[in-house]
């Protein structure tokens, strides 16, 4: 099932409209920003199930304050539909309604829409009010009273809400909370504020403290976006890896070249990731990302969103710094004043002192890790996943998922949206050790590329590890997506006594390693078709792959442990039962999929944010184990933002509620 959403408007009649294409008996319900389609899983429906009586349809009309019914569900045969690019209220769309109110609809290969209908403006309409409202009754998953919160705040907008006068009292609170070296946070002014990494955490935090007043330093190892892309385009034709500009390092950090995605598990409906994809919008992405059920920009358009950034922030007085590397930090009385950077050109260091420091580096500058633990900072491990990245032909993926309808997708320019999957299963195996309690795991996709690409993003050209990206239009002739499994305690054993809590780091680059030898170096990627690697057996004749750098044939059997081939084996055998035809001669592993997030955990305060273990110190987004994916690190990001202008007393947060949840784990 493929999700679009779309929000058009007619005469009198506001719509919000929800569409998702169904083929075939396939049941993958997905949700877009409101989840509206995962009833469950939707805050705005709590009051619901907890009993809380809705009101009467006579009620809602008559009330003066906004009303809106929601239509869930609608479905429309798919002959009938106008299609996924078209933002228009059809006459069929109507009828649905019509039907709903009336008779059941009938059954068929489909698109399915979910409409809010506004009481208010149909009591304006020319439309008999009093005949629809009869059959306005509240019907759970067809049709539900919901709260109207159409308004969307933008960074900007939020943090203009949130302004105080330039002074504020300081709270007995806050000064028994935050301590410095010469004085409480809040008697700052204009506070100097460094920012390490340009990923979305580091935007964000950025962008607040920009606009809420803070003078800001931006420290970004790689390059800008225009030169970064000649570096990348370097190492696809040349194979020459730039060790500080690449795949993961870089204006926007790793997710400007990997795909877009704006998928996230945190709740679609908080106000802080409903803000910081209106902000995206602000800046250039297309405005279906606040309603589409899976929004995706592509890295094409990612590049000029970003390049809009980097200008409004320098607008604000924000030195956006490229090519200098943090080394070091600067610590008096264990609290950090500032760091110490180098050029990465010439490798000259420099001094950059700061009232705050804001550690928003992703989870491949390892580098920092270990610095970290130097200066005594705590980390914790964390949970994380490894796994291949398997690759079948688009049509392929299209005909399993759409069947006859597979003809309408056209490369993402037809009618039928390009095709994509999701899959997950649980695995229990015995121990070797006879135990009564055997291994219990999960295998499940990850970042889903439909008309994607194979990309590598390795810092090292001895490490080989890969990711997926695809761009707007999804046109790619490739599907991928990783097929990742928890990595467990006992799988850490090995690297523990020499590694301590970056032994998960170490089981990476273990993993790693041993894939470039397997690819033979040269950044080639070893690979094996799926029915090959259920069999152990090396796959002579290899289908075309998307990977540009060169593939070899290789026993990817052999690249985990034993216990995790053997699950990974038993995964693939339950997803061709989720998705008949999975397991294919054109289905390619490619090895090695090991970033799927941060390792450890950089510890810090629920509330300011502040590392527990360093004073000055403010670990954010996924380098610091708190986000997975673009939206999660730039809530973050948005979040930590807002809590320490609230600290320097450039503002007061008003959507503290919201950023509570937000904020903690994602993965």
């Amino acid at each position: 099932m493929d999700v679009l959403q779309r929000q058009t408007f007619v005469p009198e009649l506001v719509l919000q409209l929800n569409i998702s294409f169904a083929c075939r008996s396939l049941n993958v319900r997905q949700s877009n920003n409101l989840e509206r389609l995962q009833i469950h899983n939707r805050t705005i429906c709590s009051a619901a199930r907890q009993k809380t009586r809705q009101p009467t349809d006579a009620k809602s009309l008559s009330s003066h304050k906004p009303v809106v019914w929601r239509f869930l569900s609608l479905e429309v045969p798919a002959e009938r539909d106008l299609g996924k690019d078209d933002c228009s209220v059809s006459h069929v769309l109507l009828d649905a309604i019509a039907h709903l109110l009336a008779c059941p609809i009938k059954k068929g290969p489909r698109f399915v829409y979910t409409v809010d209908l506004h009481v208010d403006k149909l009591r304006e309409a020319s439309l008999n009010s009093d005949d629809v409202s009869q059959r306005l009754k509240s019907k759970p998953g067809k049709l539900e009273l919901v709260s109207d919160k159409t308004c969307v705040a933008d960074v900007t907008t939020l943090v203009s809400s949130c302004m105080t006068n330039s002074t504020m009292k300081t709270t007995k609170n806050t000064e028994n909370k935050i301590s410095s070296l010469h004085a409480p946070l809040n008697s700052y002014k204009h506070p100097n504020v460094t920012v390490i990494g340009s990923g979305p955490a580091g935007l964000f935090t950025a962008l607040v403290l920009a606009e809420s007043g803070a003078k800001v330093t931006l420290v970004e190892r790689g390059h800008p976006v225009e030169i970064r892309g000649h570096d990348i385009g370097q190492l696809m034709v040349r194979r020459r890896l730039q060790p500080d500009s690449n795949f993961c390092y870089g204006e926007g950090g790793a997710g400007t070249w990997s795909d877009g995605k704006l998928t996230t598990r945190i709740g679609r409906n908080s106000e802080t990731v409903k803000s910081a994809l209106a902000t995206l919008v602000k800046f250039g992405a297309p405005s279906s990302i606040l309603i589409s059920g899976k929004p995706h920009i592509g890295t094409d358009k990612l590049i000029h969103i970003l390049r809009k950034i980097r200008s409004h922030l320098q607008s604000l007085g924000v030195n956006m710094r490229f090519g200098l590397k943090m080394i070091d930090f600067l610590v008096r009385e264990n609290r950090i004043v500032g760091t110490k950077v180098q050029h990465v050109e010439d490798l000259t260091c420099e001094d950059i002192f700061a009232d705050a420091v804001i550690l928003a580096a992703g989870h491949s500058a390892r580098d920092i890790y270990h610095k970290l633990l130097q200066h005594g900072v705590h980390l914790s491990p964390k949970d994380f996943a490894v796994g291949f990245r398997v690759e079948h032909p688009q049509e392929l993926v299209n005909e399993i998922q759409y069947n006859e309808w597979a003809s309408e997708v056209q490369r993402g320019s037809g009618k039928i949206p390009v095709a994509d999957y999701k899959v997950t299963t649980s695995i229990s195996e015995s121990s070797n050790d006879n135990s009564l309690h055997p291994r219990q795991s999960s295998c499940y996709s990850f970042c889903m590329c439909p008309g994607g690409q194979i990309v590598l993003t390795s810092t090292d050209p001895a490490e080989l590890c890969i990711n997926g990206m695809s761009f707007s239009r999804r046109s790619s002739k490739w599907a991928n997506s990783a097929l990742v499994m928890p990595v467990s305690h006992s799988d850490l054993e090995p690297f523990l006594a020499e590694h301590g809590p970056l032994a998960g780091v170490a089981f990476q680059k273990f993993l790693e390693r041993k894939a470039s030898l397997m690819g033979g170096g040269d950044l080639v990627v070893p690979v094996q078709t799926v029915p090959d690697f259920l069999e152990n057996h090396l796959s002579r004749v290899l289908p075309s792959s998307s990977y540009r750098l060169g593939v070899k044939e290789a026993a990817l059997h052999e690249l985990f442990p034993d216990h995790m081939t053997r699950m990974f084996k038993q995964a693939l055998l339950d997803f061709n039962k989720q998705i008949p035809g999975f397991i294919d001669r054109r289905a390619l592993l490619h090895a090695v999929e090991t970033r799927t997030s941060s390792p450890v955990r950089i510890d810090r305060d629920t509330e300011t944010f502040e590392c527990i273990s360093m004073q000055g110190l403010y670990p954010i987004g996924e380098g610091a184990g708190y986000a997975g994916g673009i939206v999660s690190a730039a809530v973050d990001g948005l979040n930590a933002g807002l809590a320490l202008a609230e600290q320097f007393g450039l503002c007061k947060v008003i959507l503290k509620e919201n950023y509570v949840m937000d904020k903690l784990i994602y993965y």
